[in-house]
């Protein structure tokens, strides 16, 4: 890893179809290292304080999940970024909607 790259943290409910899509479409991408975690207890991977530390900015699909987070990891966030992409949970994992989607909200957020 070089001292550039940033580390982008993708979450959402169960850590199935929204944020493990957007980990796999950037993990490519120059400049950034991502995960992908969900906020519920039974998801694949579960939330935490480990990788909220690890994360330079956090992407949540939803507000629900900012909340969640805010709530449950005040101490671990350490006033990291949380951005809402505002994606519902209405598509299936690498669904090419929801990868448009993802490359339309985070366009603005990734390096050049």
């Amino acid at each position: 890893m070089t001292q550039t790259e940033r580390h982008y943290l993708f979450i959402c409910s169960q850590n199935r179809l929204r944020s493990p899509t957007a980990e796999q479409i950037f993990a490519d991408h120059p400049g950034i290292e991502t995960l992908s975690a969900g906020t519920n207890h039974d998801a694949e991977t579960p939330l935490d304080d480990e990788m909220l530390r690890w994360a330079d900015i956090i992407f949540v699909m939803e507000k629900t999940h900012r909340n969640k987070i805010q709530k449950r990891f005040r101490s671990a966030l350490n006033g990291t970024r949380i951005v809402c992409l505002d994606i519902p949970d209405d598509y299936e994992f690498m669904d090419p909607q929801l990868i448009a989607l993802l490359q339309a909200r985070m366009a603005r957020f990734l390096p050049l």
